[in-house]
């Protein structure tokens, strides 16, 4: 097998600020202990823990696969680089390349450029593409 596809689940939903004996201090905008969001989306999290713990693999993309009231969980597909059908068939051949060894962590993937705000109308993070 030269692709393997992954399923990886992550903890939807912020997370609390760690604030000694519940307390909170200094101006009321920073008094927000509960509603504390992740800066990066879940998609590219879920990619880059498959591909550490898969090291031999690179990540080509994922996809969304379905949520419930704790967990959203993602499908990831993974290329075997040393593969010799993956070297040989020129429509895959570019992922051998030793550039593309840290796509995930490189911010390469589709679900990467979108939450990052790169590529065609992405120039900003709204996506808004009058403006640049």
């Amino acid at each position: 097998m030269s692709e393997s596809i992954y399923w990886t689940r992550v903890p939807c939903g912020g997370h609390k600020r760690p604030v000694p004996k519940g307390g909170t201090y200094g101006k009321p905008v920073l008094h927000d202990v509960i509603q504390l969001m992740f800066a990066q989306s879940l998609q590219p999290v879920t990619e880059e823990r498959a591909g550490c713990h898969c090291g031999t693999l690179r990540v080509l993309n994922s996809c969304w696969v379905s949520e419930d009231s704790t967990y959203k969980f993602f499908e990831i597909i993974l290329i075997d680089p040393f593969r010799k059908a993956i070297r040989r068939k020129p429509d895959t051949q570019w992922i051998t390349k030793p550039v593309h060894k840290l796509r995930k962590m490189e911010r390469l993937t589709s679900a990467d450029h979108e939450s990052h705000g790169l590529g065609q109308f992405y120039h900003t993070i709204g996506g808004f593409h009058y403006a640049e």
